[in-house]
């Protein structure tokens, strides 16, 4: 761990990062070097939580199905690295003070009560909960009023075609609620479309179209800043008009990925653009909770400022470099 910039209690902390990254960094109160302790706040966003795997699950599935495991294994993989990597440029260039030397007391052990135990886990529970589970309610509703407003005109319209459905004496009930169905997935993609939402997704196409991202993948990275799991609901919406993430829904949602093309018939998700994302997801913005954790336990809000800029710097870059890579390699 002294190797890559870090204290060896660092350790602890990183692992427990591939569970969640709050927790993760609320056990770094251990170490007792300062620096140390900042410089694994700062990496650990880069251990990929398990709010990821539903993203890697659904693309990794969709367009790596032979391959699967060694997709999965290599985005973990490539997590560990840019950490090793950032960790190592925040000591040289941010952190060049002497770290303490890792030596640590062994208290007495004893099997403890169940009265301490639960005790012990109401006080951390709670303490998690009131920290963390405020923030992500909060962000959560700002999300889903993005994506829900304004919807006055996209209302009316679907009301319109139903009750025009509804008119049609010639189709069986039957075949009017296949019709009904049919359009209330077209105009819940089309709400997506011209939601608040959908209007940030369009104004970061520009920068997120050298990674080979359209306009509906930007409106899910958008979509994830409160929480990873987000992206695959919103996915679903946007091109199946329908958030559920049951099995058959997954399995659509794959379906309809495969089968999308852009105005010229080209493919719009392809295998090097799906692990583009990926990667992307990996990397760029942790979840609004994490951001929270990190100002908090940091001390200074500077660096929550610090690890958003710089992960969303880094999941450019990164993303750039995979996807015309693959490109000049004739990689798609």
């Amino acid at each position: 761990m002294h190797g890559m910039g870090l204290h060896g209690k660092s350790f602890i902390p990183l692992i427990m990062g591939f569970g969640c990254n709050v927790p993760a960094i609320m056990a770094t109160r251990t170490i007792e070097s300062k620096q140390s302790r900042l410089i694994t706040i700062l990496v650990n966003p880069l251990m990929s939580c398990s709010a990821r795997l539903p993203v890697y699950i659904l693309l990794t599935g969709a367009f790596f199905p032979h391959r699967a495991g060694v997709v999965l294994f290599s985005l973990y993989a490539l997590g560990i690295l840019l950490a090793i990597a950032m960790a190592w440029i925040f000591r040289k260039a941010m952190f060049k003070k002497e770290d303490l030397p890792f030596v640590m007391e062994l208290p007495p052990y004893r099997l403890p009560t169940q009265k301490a135990v639960a005790i012990h886990m109401w006080d951390r529970s709670k303490m998690y909960l009131t920290k963390m589970g405020t923030v992500i309610l909060a962000a959560s509703i700002v999300i889903w009023l993005l994506g829900y407003f304004p919807r006055k005109s996209v209302v009316a319209e679907k009301e319109h075609q139903i009750a025009q459905v509804e008119k049609q004496i010639s189709l069986d009930e039957t075949a009017k609620s296949e019709k009904i169905a049919t359009l209330e997935s077209h105009y819940a993609q089309k709400q997506q479309e011209q939601s608040y939402l959908g209007k940030i997704g369009k104004g970061l196409q520009p920068v997120l179209s050298p990674l080979g991202f359209d306009w509906k993948m930007s409106i899910a990275i958008a979509s994830g800043l409160p929480a990873k799991e987000v992206v695959v609901s919103t996915l679903g919406v946007i091109y199946t008009g329908d958030g559920d993430d049951s099995d058959a829904a997954t399995t659509l949602i794959s379906e309809k990925l495969q089968q999308e093309v852009d105005a010229h018939g080209n493919k719009v998700f392809t295998p090097l653009v799906a692990l583009t994302f990926m990667i992307f997801v990996l990397i760029y913005f942790p979840c609004i909770a994490t951001v929270t954790a990190i100002g908090r336990e940091a001390g200074s809000w500077k660096w929550t400022l610090f690890v958003i800029a710089y992960t969303c710097i880094l999941a450019w870059i990164v993303s750039f470099i995979v996807y015309q890579g693959g490109l000049l390699l004739g990689f798609s």
